[in-house]
């Protein structure tokens, strides 16, 4: 039985995982589910994962993990090259503590600028299976947000080819989705943030950016 990968290409989560299946190099069977007909909320998917979000991964044995991280975690172990979480202790340490820090502080604050501005997601201001009124307010917290992390990464990005570690990682995986989902609500790298800039440019020569 192959592996079988629940996927919307124009979402920012189930890019994370689509981008790493390519780095891996880990042939999948896609299985598209179509977000702006609602379809992660009908029964059909519910059955793979009872919290109504993507991406999804089941696996051979019928496992499925429903989490980024689950799936990062289960890829870097049953597919161990090229290393995406790092190789050494101190390597492994960085990335999860990157990746951590990119989703807290930009994946959600862009979602939440997004999900409580947007009127195509008016009572689904939080993802899952339970509808919320969006908080105007959050929205303008989240871009406020945004900009802070920006200048983060941009300062971390000083004298560095990678955000984690010395190499392409799952944190830069992150933090390039992030980037771009940020410009939903045109929110993009300022000119003075010149190394972010350049790093997210550098990445473009990778295939599964394109993703």
């Amino acid at each position: 039985m192959a592996i079988t990968f629940y996927d919307f290409s124009r979402a920012p989560s189930p890019r994370r995982a689509r981008i790493l299946l390519a780095e891996k190099g880990v042939d999948v069977e896609t299985v598209s589910i179509d977000m702006t007909k609602a379809e992660q909320l009908g029964d059909a998917f519910r059955a793979i994962n009872p919290g109504c979000t993507i991406p999804a991964l089941k696996l051979d044995d019928g496992t499925v993990l429903t989490e980024n991280n689950g799936i990062a975690a289960y890829l870097e172990a049953q597919f161990p090259n090229p290393p995406m979480l790092g190789v050494t202790p101190v390597e492994k340490g960085l990335v999860a503590n990157w990746t951590a820090k990119i989703e807290l502080e930009g994946l959600m604050a862009a979602a939440e600028a997004l999900r409580n501005s947007s009127p195509g997601m008016k009572d689904r201001a939080i993802t899952g299976p339970v509808n919320h009124q969006q908080i105007p307010e959050l929205a303008e917290r989240g871009l406020a947000r945004l900009n802070t992390f920006f200048d983060m990464l941009d300062a971390r990005l000083e004298d560095r080819e990678f955000i984690a570690i010395d190499s392409f990682s799952n944190a830069d995986i992150t933090a390039a989705v992030v980037v771009d989902f940020a410009a939903w609500v045109k929110v993009i790298p300022q000119e003075h943030q010149k190394n972010l800039i350049r790093w997210r440019e550098s990445l473009n020569s990778r295939p599964s950016m394109s993703l």
